[in-house]
């Protein structure tokens, strides 16, 4: 098919209009530009790596604590002690609120900014931000750190996160859950590439007065920004009306549950269809995102001794032996780390067969059914089968939040994706703050109340199970818009839709063949995705041995 009018030559080189592809584009150059803005971006779940040097920055080899009567306040402007973990742990809380925020404020202008101006705010964003921490380190004033990477930060992770949604639904509308599956899993992929990255830096530019972590803010920010600005640059979005040869559009005949049709984001986050789709993502979410959290500790507690050929509880272990299960802990985790990504493509590109309803289903069915064998699995002292569990649970926390796009595109079409996309990420904010809560206060609860470190956790997976449950029940609720809320073609102005995409020259569908160019470009993300797996995977091996 083709589509025939003219570029604005005098159109701005941010706009919208210049990032329209030309005949000859393959698309698939679009997915590395996108890897590569989540890659490093990524890097916020990783950020823990940072928390033990820079409790001891003003101590160097150990932490200087505050005087106990210093208020919290003075604690913000303090120089002359170091800062708490649990102050610094507020950044984390701030990356993932201020995510959901921006995602949701600015989806609609991203839609009519185009991918390209919004990935370049994002690296700013990003990337300036870790330049104010760098400042706040060697300043030491920990309200830059949460100003800096906390809000700036964020807001640069909500635009990154969500600028490739809706431009790789349009270049991959025969495949959209692989599309979004490729780029999202860049956002899991992240910290096994920047956590040993900035060990690495860190003992590089460590000395005696110094724990090396400002250094290492200023030479991540500008990795970082080489890549996400050469990832911006590559986007491109499709003429309107292109197609991929041989497609002809879903068959609404055989799926009901894709529409051909687009819902204005206006009406969309008010229909039904999304709030649904909300809590499901929410319940998801909070259930992974609570165990991903505690992955460490709780293999610990529940197994003690176990894990190193002892009969002890974790209670009775020397510090030595402690040390020693913390390092298969460690491994633990970064083998779930590694599911979580692999999960990531893996169910999104499953979806794109099972369709998007069915895969949450599974999801949901097979998660009650994983969490609820949890305590089992523990009593019978069997550490292989709990890690395979929980290997299983966390491949499907990272599936919802890659096929939840394309579920998006599905129900909603593909016209404003992006921009409903960035409304529904509130839900990941209100999951970062239930699924923790639940799971640590909880914990403290059984323990308190005498319950042995090893079954603290029981009750906290079967109420987990049980929000898998409602979740279930509302995905089994979504249904398709009612025609009556379709964009009607009559209607379409710039005014009632920002996000229209722009035709250009005459663009002809065609299955282009991969160049040397689309060759390098995915060198260029997948050796340095290649390298954060390898580096996972050795330390799993610990916990394997």
């Amino acid at each position: 098919m083709s589509v025939a009018t003219a570029t604005p030559a005098a159109a701005p080189f941010l706009s919208r209009e210049r990032t329209i592809a030309g005949p000859d584009f393959n698309r698939w150059l679009v997915p590395p530009a996108a890897l590569a803005i989540h890659l490093c971006i990524g890097m916020a779940y990783g950020f823990s790596v940072f928390w033990l040097p820079l409790s001891r920055a003003v101590g160097i080899t150990q932490p200087l604590a505050c005087p106990a009567d210093m208020g919290f306040a003075a604690r913000l402007v303090a120089t002359q002690c170091d800062w708490p973990i649990s102050l610094l742990g507020w950044m984390y809380t701030l990356f993932f609120v201020l995510l959901g925020c921006s995602a949701a404020l600015f989806g609609g202008w991203l839609e009519h900014a185009g991918p390209r101006k919004a990935g370049l705010v994002s690296a700013a964003c990003w990337c300036g931000g870790l330049v104010i921490s760098a400042l706040g380190v060697y300043l030491h004033q920990i309200w830059m750190l949460w100003l800096g990477s906390g809000v700036i930060g964020g807001i640069g992770l909500g635009l990154g996160y969500i600028s490739p949604v809706s431009t790789l639904i349009k270049w991959f509308p025969d495949r959209r859950g692989m599309a979004t599956g490729m780029a999202i899993m860049g956002f899991g992929g992240g910290a096994m590439i920047g956590a040993p990255l900035a060990d690495i830096l860190m003992r590089t530019f460590a000395g005696p007065g110094s724990v090396g972590v400002w250094q290492t803010f200023l030479a991540m920010a500008g990795i970082y920004f080489v890549f996400m600005v050469c990832g911006a640059l590559g986007y491109r979005v499709p003429a309107e009306g292109w197609k991929p040869a041989g497609w002809r559009g879903p068959t609404v005949s055989r799926n009901r549950m894709v529409t051909p049709h687009d819902v204005h984001l206006d009406i969309a986050w008010k229909t039904p269809q999304f709030w649904l789709l909300w809590a499901v993502l929410c319940l998801n979410v909070s259930a992974g995102i609570g165990v991903l959290g505690m992955a460490s500790p709780m293999l610990q507690e529940v197994f003690g001794g176990r894990l190193i050929g002892l009969d002890l509880g974790f209670a009775d272990l020397s510090a030595a032996q402690k040390g020693q299960i913390a390092a298969i802990a460690a491994g633990f985790t970064g083998l779930l780390s590694l599911c979580n990504i692999l999960g990531r493509f893996f169910w999104a590109s499953a979806s794109d067969r099972l369709g998007r309803k069915m895969t949450f289903a599974i999801f949901f069915l097979l998660g009650i059914v994983l969490y609820a064998a949890v305590p089992w699995s523990a009593h019978q002292g069997s550490s292989v089968l709990f890690v395979l569990i929980f290997c299983v649970i966390l491949s499907m926390y990272g599936g919802g939040f890659a096929t939840i796009p394309a579920y998006l595109a599905d129900i909603f079409g593909t016209r404003m994706v992006g921009a409903i996309h960035g409304r529904l990420l509130t839900a990941w904010a209100a999951a970062g703050i239930l699924g923790p809560v639940l799971i640590n206060y909880l914990r403290e609860y059984q323990i308190a109340a005498g319950i042995p470190q090893s079954a603290a956790y029981d009750q906290t997976m079967y109420i987990l199970a049980g929000l898998l449950a409602l979740g279930l029940l509302c995905n089994l609720l979504v249904r398709p818009v009612a025609e009556r809320l379709y964009m009607r073609a009559v209607t379409l102005t710039p005014q009632a839709d920002a996000a229209s995409p722009l035709p250009i020259r005459t663009v002809q569908a065609s299955a282009a063949r991969p160049g040397g160019l689309v060759l390098l470009t995915w060198l260029a993300v997948g050796l340095p995705l290649a390298w954060g797996m390898w580096v996972t995977l050795q330390k799993a091996a610990v916990l394997l041995h």
